[in-house]
């Protein structure tokens, strides 16, 4: 009998270790994304990057030369500077910056706007970063064209890829898609 009761007991045990993690497996997903570990997983990025890009605006760039972006840490560390194809009549250049714990970014853009972005904490993940659209100058987000969301995602140490949403008004036109390689 006793034999009995410590099987039955083991099994109960197993049971509650298993519904324990599924709950903790339910408690990890609904998780935000830490502004400041996106932050340092961007700046991780520093350096040049051989460009991949899916455009058709991009097209017009010295064939002699590949598309690159490239990052720099700046201002003490508070700031990434991204230079998409540098040298180019394309060249646009994005900040990102850590405020307070939000992460935002501010893109100047060759339709000569600069789109605000905010990290979605909640839609992110530790290798995928989604950004939303958080106002803007020299723009009307109701009828100018505009970089309205994006998201970045981290294939390992030397592969990047990205999707960046452009909107007229607050219709969506196209995605632009970008894969980076070191």
């Amino acid at each position: 009998m006793l034999k009995k009761v410590g099987t039955v007991l083991i099994a109960l045990g197993l049971v509650a270790l298993t519904a324990g993690r599924s709950g903790f497996a339910a408690d990890e997903a609904k998780k935000e994304v830490d502004a400041k570990a996106a932050f340092d997983k961007l700046k991780g990025l520093a350096g040049e990057w051989k460009c991949d890009a899916g455009m058709d605006e991009h097209k017009g760039h010295d064939s002699d030369k590949p598309l690159k972006v490239v990052y720099r840490v700046t201002a003490n560390g508070s700031a990434l500077m991204e230079t998409l194809f540098p040298g180019t009549d394309h060249e646009m250049v994005t900040m990102y910056t850590l405020d307070g714990d939000d992460l935002r970014l501010t893109h100047y853009c060759m339709m000569k706007n600069q789109p605000h972005l905010k990290l979605d904490k909640a839609a992110s993940k530790p290798d995928a970063l989604v950004f939303a659209f958080d106002g803007g100058t020299n723009l009307d987000p109701d009828k100018d064209q505009h970089m309205h969301s994006g998201r970045i995602y981290f294939r390992g140490d030397k592969r990047v890829e990205s999707e960046w949403d452009g909107y007229k008004g607050r219709e969506k036109m196209h995605t632009a898609k970008f894969t980076l390689t070191k």
